[in-house]
Parts: structure tokens; C-alpha cells; sequence
């Protein structure tokens, strides 16, 4: 399989903020910058924050026993990097939408996930497969509604 980097827009309501989040707490480099946008190096992927006014609140659905904010983005890294960011964040005292844990386990797409907010309650989900094949494993229905 081919990975190719991709690029998501997403609102913010204020650029310092973001900036602060993005490139400081989860150090993302920063690229280009206007007055109204700024662009990072999310783990490889272009991701462009937009500044609005204000955000409307994130609707959620039932996974696996949680409440997951159904509007999100995230990355799926290799599973001692995922623990590791989830071990920093908890050392710096980040406040966890859902907290790291195994969701699925001995499933098929069994994967280590934690959900945080940025600044302005972007949902973010960070995921790990200990088993690479299971990221798109197919045949599954986990609907827990």
C-alpha cells in the first residue's frame, strides 16, 4: 500500500492558540502562515488551521462503550510512538477526551486509541495497531448503539 500525505482544513478559533497546541504541545512544525491561517506538519500530513469566529459543538456517537466525538482527525502511528506521545501528554497534564486505552481487543481491529481537544474542542483521535493489517480490516461491525 502507498501512503500519500494528506491535507485537512479545519476552523480554529484563534491562531496563537493553535499555534501554541499544534507546534508546541504536540510538536508539529509549523509551514506557512497568513494572517487568517496556518499550516503544520501533522505527523507527515499537511493540515491548515482556519481562523472563524466561533465553532459549533461536536455531535458524538457510541463506540465500543464510549461517547466518540464524531467530528475528528487524527494519526495512526506505530504502537511505542503512540504510547509514548500518550505517556508525555499525561505528563503534561493534558486534559483526555477519551483516555489512552484498547478498544476492540481481541477483535479484529484491535487498536490502542486516546482522544484529545485542541484549544478550540477540535477532537483529535491517536491510534495504534500493534497488527498493521488490521487498520483496514474488513468484515467487521462493531456497532455498540
Amino acid at each position: 500500500m502507498t501512503m500519500r500525505p494528506f491535507h485537512l482544513a479545519f476552523q480554529v478559533t484563534s491562531l496563537e492558540a493553535a499555534e501554541d497546541f499544534y507546534a508546541g504541545t504536540l510538536g508539529c512544525p509549523k509551514g506557512r502562515r497568513s494572517s487568517r491561517w496556518i499550516d503544520f506538519d501533522f505527523f507527515g500530513h499537511q493540515i491548515t488551521a482556519h481562523l472563524v469566529a466561533a465553532l459549533e459543538p461536536p455531535a458524538s456517537n457510541e463506540v465500543d462503550g464510549d461517547k466518540v466525538p464524531s467530528r475528528h482527525f487524527g494519526v495512526i502511528l506505530p504502537w511505542q510512538e503512540w504510547q509514548g506521545l500518550a505517556e508525555r501528554l499525561e505528563g503534561a497534564s493534558l486534559d483526555f477526551t477519551l483516555g489512552p486505552k484498547v478498544r476492540f481487543e481481541g477483535q479484529p481491529g484491535q487498536q490502542g486509541t486516546f482522544f484529545i481537544s485542541d484549544p478550540s474542542g477540535n477532537q483529535l483521535e491517536f491510534k495504534s495497531f500493534k497488527d498493521p493489517a488490521m487498520i483496514f480490516a474488513s468484515g467487521t461491525d462493531h456497532d455498540f448503539t
